[in-house]
C-alpha cells in the first residue's frame, strides 16, 4: 500500500524525519525528511544532506516511533 498524498503533505510540512521501512532488515531503513513526491517516487533529504528518490510503495513511517513491519507487507 503506497503513502498518501495526505501523509506525505504533513510529513513535509512539518518537517519531521520519517523512517522508511524497505524490507525485514532494519539496517536497510532510510531516514530523512520529505521534500518532494510524485505518483511513483518520494524524494528524501538524508542527514548527510544528499536527496534519495525511493518508492512509494515502501512503508513510510514517523522516525520518532519504534520500527514496525505491517503484516504481509514483504515476502517470507
Amino acid at each position: 500500500m503506497a503513502v498518501s498524498e495526505q501523509q506525505l503533505d504533513a510529513y513535509r510540512q512539518s518537517g519531521e524525519k520519517v523512517r522508511v521501512v524497505r524490507d525485514e532488515i532494519e539496517g536497510n531503513d532510510v531516514f530523512g525528511v520529505v521534500v518532494a513526491w510524485d505518483d511513483s517516487t518520494v524524494m528524501l533529504r538524508k542527514p548527510s544532506r544528499r536527496v534519495v528518490k525511493l518508492s512509494r510503495s515502501y512503508y513510510y513511517m514517523s522516525a520518532a516511533q519504534d520500527r514496525v513491519i505491517p503484516d504481509g507487507q514483504f515476502p517470507s
